[in-house]
C-alpha cells in the first residue's frame, strides 16, 4: 500500500477497467486489453496508443471553523467526483500527523493514492494523486508566511510526466497576486521541462479574469476560454458564485488533449464547477449531499477538467519497491548524533540514501548500500532544521523510491538557553525555535508585532509541573493572528493551536511533562498586527 508522496511502482494496470468506462463514455468500445482483473494488468500493458482519461481538480473545499477537511463536506465531494489528481488547498485534517493525513487520503480517495503536503504551513497546499509521485517539494511564496507553492512531478501514463503546482494566492490585492504569479512562473521555468505537461491549480482569489496574473501565467499555461461551468452554465467559483476564484490551468500541449468531463449521463464540454446546491441529478456524485457546497465556511467550489492522454508503453514499469521506516516524520535528531535510517525493500539489490533539509535540495548519504541490510548508521549533519526528510531509492532505478511521510527536525547539540529574566517585549530576530525569545513568564504580558506577511515570531516558556496551560493572543483590532505550541522534543507537529478568527485567540492544552515549550505567532493570509502574548497556568514558571 502506498503510504507516502514519493513511493513509486506502476499502478497502470489498475486503470484499465477505468479506461474501458472512460472510452465508453466517449462513445468508444473498450479495448481488448481492458479485460481481466486489475492484478493481471500489473504485469501486462494495454496495446499501443491506448487513451486514458485523467481527471484534474483544484479544490479549496475545506469547511467548518478550522480550515480543515474534518467536517466531511469536502470529503463527500471528492468521493462523488472521483478525481485522479487534486491540487488541494487548506490541507488540514485531524492533528495533521502523518497517520491522520494518510487516513483522510484513504477515506476521500483510496489507499492506493499518493500525496504530498507542504511542511510548516498553517494552511498548507498539497497534491493528491492516483499516479505515482516521482518528485515533490515547495517553492517559497514571498508574499505570505502561512503557506507556499506545493509542486509534484507525476508519472501519468505515456512518455511525458505531468508537473502540477497547488497554489493559494492572497486576497490582499490584484498586484500582490500578480507578484506571486511572476515568482511562480520563474520557479516553473527553472524546473519544469517545456516538453512535459504542466498544470497550475488552486485558489487564485481572482476578482475577474482580466487580472494581470492571467497574462503572467499565460507564458506557461493556457488561460483562454472556454471555462468550466456548473449545471446552470455559471463559471464563477466563490461561495456566492459571483467571482472566478478557482482555476485549473494547463500547458498548451495538455490543453490540446482536454475532453468533456463526463459524470454519469451528464457531460460538461469545458469542465465542471462542482456546486452540489445546483448539481442534478445529485445521485451522479453520491455520496455528496446538496448542502455540502453551502456548508459553513466553504468559500469555494471545486474545478474539474478531464484529459485523454495516450499510453504508448514507452515508460518502463519498475518492478522493485522500497519503503522508508525511519525517520518517517516527527522525530527530533541532534546534530552530530548517530542515527539509524531504516527501510524495507523487495526486488532491489542496492539502495541510494539521500536527505533534504529544505524539501527541494537533496544531498547523498550513500550512493550504494545493500538493500537487504535494511539499516544504515547516519551521522546527522550540522544543519538545524524542522523540515528534514530522508529518501531511499533503488540505486539502479531512481523511479523506485520512497521518502519520509512527514518532516523531522534536526536540532542543535544543546537547547537554546532559558533566560532567567522574564521578558515583556519581543525582539527580532526570533523567526526560528533556535532564536526564540524567552522566557515568557506565567501570566506576564509580552508585546510584539507581526510586521510583514512572512514574519514569524517564536517564544519559549518553562513548565515546572505538568498540567493545564492557557495561551492568550490579543490584537488591538480585528486582525487575524494565530498561535501554535510545540514541545522541545517535537518542533514539527504542534501540541496545541489557536487559529480561529477570534480576538483574543485563547486556548488551553495539557502540558504532559515539565520542560521547555515553544509558542509560534503568525499572521493568517498575510495579516500584520501588533499583539500581546500571555501564557498562564499553575505549572508555568513565574
Amino acid at each position: 500500500m502506498p503510504k507516502s508522496s514519493s513511493s513509486r511502482w506502476s499502478l497502470r494496470g489498475l486503470f484499465l477497467p477505468l479506461l474501458a468506462v472512460a472510452l465508453a463514455a466517449c462513445g468508444e468500445g473498450p479495448p481488448q486489453a481492458a479485460q481481466g482483473t486489475p492484478e493481471a494488468g500489473l504485469s501486462s500493458r494495454a496495446g499501443s496508443l491506448a487513451e486514458v482519461r485523467v481527471r484534474l481538480m483544484a479544490a479549496n473545499i475545506s469547511s467548518g471553523n478550522n480550515q480543515s477537511y474534518d467536517p466531511g463536506h469536502g470529503t463527500r465531494i471528492f468521493q462523488g467526483t472521483q478525481p485522479d489528481i487534486v491540487m488541494i488547498q487548506e490541507f488540514n485534517y485531524g492533528s495533521n500527523s502523518a497517520a491522520d493525513i494518510r487516513s483522510f487520503v484513504n477515506t476521500a480517495f483510496g489507499s492506493n493514492f499518493y500525496y504530498y503536503r507542504e511542511t510548516g504551513a498553517q494552511i498548507p497546499n498539497g497534491i493528491i494523486s492516483r499516479y505515482p509521485i516521482l518528485e515533490s517539494g515547495e517553492w517559497t511564496d514571498t508574499e505570505v508566511g502561512n503557506r507556499d507553492f506545493a509542486w509534484a512531478r507525476i508519472d501519468i501514463p505515456g512518455p511525458k510526466d505531468l508537473w502540477v503546482v497547488s497554489v493559494h494566492l492572497l486576497t490582499r490585492s490584484a498586484g500582490v497576486r500578480n507578484t506571486e504569479a511572476n515568482n511562480l512562473v520563474n520557479y516553473i521555468k527553472s524546473k519544469v521541462p517545456a516538453s512535459d505537461y504542466l498544470a497550475i491549480g488552486g485558489d487564485f482569489n481572482s476578482d475577474n479574469r482580466s487580472e494581470a496574473l492571467f497574462s503572467t501565467f499565460s507564458s506557461v499555461v493556457s488561460t483562454a476560454s472556454p471555462y468550466p461551468a456548473d449545471k446552470n452554465g455559471n463559471v464563477n467559483t466563490n461561495a456566492s458564485r459571483g467571482k472566478p476564484y478557482d482555476h485549473v490551468l494547463v500547458s498548451s500541449n495538455l490543453r490540446a488533449l482536454q475532453t468533456a468531463t463526463v459524470i454519469g449521463s451528464s457531460s460538461f464540454a469545458a469542465g465542471l464547477v462542482v456546486d452540489t446546491r445546483v448539481y442534478s441529478p445529485l445521485s451522479e456524485i453520491s455520496p455528496a449531499q446538496s448542502g455540502d457546497s453551502g456548508s459553513t465556511n466553504m468559500q469555494h467550489m471545486a474545478i474539474i477538467k478531464d484529459f485523454l492522454v495516450q499510453d504508448d508503453g514507452s515508460t518502463p514499469i519498475p518492478t522493485g519497491r522500497v519503503t522508508v521506516v525511519s525517520p518517517n516524520g516527527g522525530e527530533a535528531w541532534t546534530v552530530g548524533s548517530s542515527r539509524a535510517i531504516t527501510w524495507t525493500a523487495s526486488d532491489v539489490t542496492q539502495v541510494k540514501l539521500e536527505y533534504t533539509v529544505d524539501g527541494s535540495t537533496w544531498s547523498v548519504i550513500s550512493a550504494g548500500t545493500s538493500a537487504s541490510a535494511g539499516s544504515y548508521t547516519w551521522t546527522v549533519p550540522n544543519t538545524v532544521t524542522t523540515t528534514a526528510r530522508v529518501r531511499v531509492s533503488d540505486a539502479s532505478n531512481a523511479a523506485v523510491s520512497d521518502t519520509s511521510d512527514a518532516v523531522f527536525a534536526i536540532t542543535g547539540t544543546t537547547p537554546p538557553p532559558d533566560s532567567s529574566t522574564p521578558i515583556t517585549q519581543e525582539t527580532e530576530s526570533n523567526g526560528t525555535p533556535a532564536t526564540a525569545n524567552g522566557r515568557v513568564a506565567a501570566n506576564t504580558d509580552v508585546s510584539g508585532a507581526i510586521s510583514s506577511a512572512t514574519d514569524v515570531d517564536w517564544f519559549k516558556f518553562t513548565v515546572t509541573d505538568a498540567g493545564a496551560v492557557k495561551v492568550k493572543l490579543s490584537m488591538p483590532d480585528m486582525d487575524n493572528l494565530d498561535w501554535y505550541v510545540y514541545t522541545a522534543s517535537d518542533l514539527v507537529l504542534f501540541a496545541a493551536r489557536g487559529y480561529g478568527a477570534n480576538n483574543p485567540e485563547v486556548g488551553t492544552f495539557t502540558a504532559d511533562a515539565p520542560g521547555t515549550y515553544y509558542v509560534k505567532v503568525v499572521g493568517y493570509a498575510g495579516a500584520m498586527s501588533p499583539y500581546v502574548l500571555n501564557v498562564s497556568g499553575a505549572g508555568v514558571k513565574p
